[in-house]
C-alpha cells in the first residue's frame, strides 16, 4: 500500500494547490475525469468562450443604432475555436504534472473505504493529509431516462450539431447562460423553470427584470415541474404540470438537463468525515472534522465559483505548510452571470435585507452618456446601504461582471467616499456605477 505525504483529490483548483513548496513532499493527485477540472473543461471558460461568439452572433439590437445586419453562426467553427483552445491545455497540464518527480498522478476515481485510506482502481493508498477538491457533477432528476438526446452542461458543448429545438429545463446560471448562447445561435429555446422567476438566490428586483428580459428571446415557462419525459419517438416530449395542476407537453430535438450540479462523491462517510447533503463540512479553516483532511470547491462550498475555489485552495496550501493558520474571508463573495443581460452581485439582496435598516438606490443606464450611446431602455445599478454603508451591489446589462468589480472593493464602506475617492473615465459605463453611489442617501 504506498503511502504519501499529501494525497489531492481532483486536479482543478486541486491541481493547482500543489506549488514548490510542496517538492520535498510525495504528493499523489487523484483525478478520474477530464484533467483540469470543470472550469477548464466543461464551466467557467468555454461557455464564456461560447457567450463570446453569441454575443457576437446577437444582432437584435443592432437596427436601433441604425444597423441592419443578419448574423450566420457555423456551428462547428464556434465549438472546434472552444475545444482546440482547451483540450490541448489540459493535455499538456496532465503531461506536466506528471513530469513532477514527487507527484504520482492516478487517472482514476478515488473513494474511501476507512479512515485514512482511499482506493484508487484496484489499488488502496494512504496519506498524512488528504485535500479533497474533487468539484461537482451535474444534477440529474431521476424524471429524466438516459438518451443521447438528453445532455448536461457537461456533454451539450461538443454536439456535433445545432438542433432546431431544445427544451432547457432549470432557472438558474447554467440554464440562463446556454438558454442565451443556443438562442443567439439561432436554436429555438424553450426553458422550463419550476419557480416564479429565474436567478432565485440574486436581488429579487434584478431577477425580475432578468426573466423579463431573456424571456424575450426565448420560450419561458415558470411555474412548470417535469413529471415525465419520453424518448420513443423522433423527437423528445417533455410532459410538466403547473401549481394549479394544468399539465402541458413540450418537445424538443434535444433536451439540456440545467437543475444544478451536486458534491462529487468520494465516500466521505467511510472516513468518518462528516458532510450534509452530500457536501463536506469545513471550518473557516477549510479543515473537515478529520484531522489532516481539508476541503475546498464545490465538494465542499454551498456557493460554487471558481474564484471561490482558488480563495479556499491559496487558504489550505498556508494551512498545509504553516502552524499559524488563516482563514477564507468568505464575507464579499461577487457571482455573475453571462447571459443575455448580464447580471452580477456581491453583498446582501434587498430580500435578505428586510426587517432592518436600509436604503435602496437604482440608477437606470440611460442616465449616462455611454448608456445614451447604447440606446440603453432596460438595464440599472442596484445599490442597498444603511447610513451610507455599501450594503449590497447588485447590476442587470451589459458589462455587469466588470462594473461590479470596483464595487466589490467598496463593500462595507462609505458610498460617496467611494465615488469621490477616484476618477471615473468619461463617458465610459463606469459612470452609472459613480452616479449610483452619489444617489445613495
Amino acid at each position: 500500500m504506498e503511502h504519501f505525504d499529501l494525497c489531492v483529490i481532483g486536479s482543478g483548483t486541486g491541481n493547482s494547490l500543489i506549488g514548490p513548496e510542496f517538492s520535498h513532499w510525495r504528493v499523489a493527485l487523484v483525478e478520474g475525469g477530464t484533467f483540469g477540472g470543470t472550469c477548464l473543461n466543461r464551466g467557467c471558460i468555454p461557455t464564456k468562450m461560447l457567450w463570446a461568439a453569441a454575443h457576437a452572433a446577437d444582432v437584435r439590437g443592432a437596427a436601433k443604432l441604425g444597423v441592419h445586419a443578419s448574423a450566420e453562426v457555423f456551428w462547428p467553427e464556434v465549438r472546434d475555436r472552444v475545444f482546440s483552445r482547451i483540450d490541448p491545455i489540459s493535455a499538456s497540464g496532465e503531461q506536466w504534472r506528471e513530469s513532477n518527480p514527487n507527484v504520482t498522478l492516478y487517472r482514476t476515481w478515488g473513494a474511501f473505504t476507512a479512515p485514512g485510506v482511499l482506493a484508487v482502481g484496484d489499488e488502496q493508498i494512504t496519506a498524512d493529509r488528504f485535500v479533497i477538491a474533487a468539484g461537482s457533477r451535474p444534477h440529474i432528476p431521476q424524471v429524466f431516462p438516459e438518451d443521447p438526446r438528453i445532455h448536461t452542461s457537461d456533454t451539450i458543448m461538443r454536439i456535433p450539431e445545432l438542433p432546431k429545438r431544445l427544451v432547457i429545463v432549470g432557472g438558474g446560471a447554467i440554464a440562463a447562460e446556454f438558454a442565451y448562447i443556443f438562442a443567439a445561435f439561432g436554436v429555438e429555446v424553450t426553458l422550463l423553470h419550476r419557480g416564479p422567476r429565474l436567478l432565485r438566490t440574486a436581488d429579487e428586483q434584478v431577477a425580475e427584470r432578468f426573466t423579463q428580459l431573456l424571456g424575450g428571446r426565448v420560450n419561458l415557462r415558470l411555474r412548470q415541474e417535469v413529471i415525465s419525459v419520453d424518448v420513443s419517438g423522433e423527437v423528445v416530449w417533455l410532459l410538466t404540470r403547473d401549481p394549479d395542476g394544468i399539465e402541458y407537453s413540450f418537445e424538443g430535438d434535444l433536451v439540456l438537463v440545467a437543475t444544478g450540479r451536486v458534491p462529487s462523491d468520494v465516500g466521505a462517510p467511510a472516513a468518518g468525515i462528516v458532510t450534509s447533503d452530500g457536501r463536506i463540512i469545513v471550518d473557516e479553516y477549510q479543515r473537515a472534522n478529520v484531522p489532516g483532511v481539508w476541503a475546498l470547491g464545490d465538494v465542499s462550498s454551498p456557493v460554487q465559483l471558481k474564484h471561490l475555489a482558488n480563495a479556499e485552495a491559496r487558504t489550505v496550501r498556508h494551512n498545509l505548510l504553516h502552524e499559524d493558520l488563516i482563514a477564507t474571508d468568505k464575507r464579499y463573495v461577487p457571482r455573475a452571470v453571462f447571459s443575455g443581460p448580464e447580471v452580477a452581485w456581491v453583498g446582501a439582496t434587498e430580500q435578505e435585507l428586510r426587517g432592518q435598516p436600509y436604503a435602496a438606490t437604482v440608477r437606470e443606464y440611460s442616465s449616462v452618456a455611454y448608456g445614451w450611446a447604447l440606446e440603453d431602455t432596460d438595464h440599472f445599478v442596484k445599490l442597498l446601504t444603511d447610513k451610507g454603508i455599501l450594503l449590497g451591489a447588485h447590476i442587470v446589462g451589459p458589462q455587469a461582471a466588470t462594473l461590479l468589480q470596483p464595487l466589490i472593493g467598496a463593500m462595507g464602506r462609505n458610498a460617496h467616499d467611494v465615488a469621490r475617492g477616484q476618477y471615473w473615465i468619461h463617458p465610459a459605463l463606469a459612470e452609472v456605477v459613480e452616479n449610483a453611489l452619489l444617489d445613495t442617501p
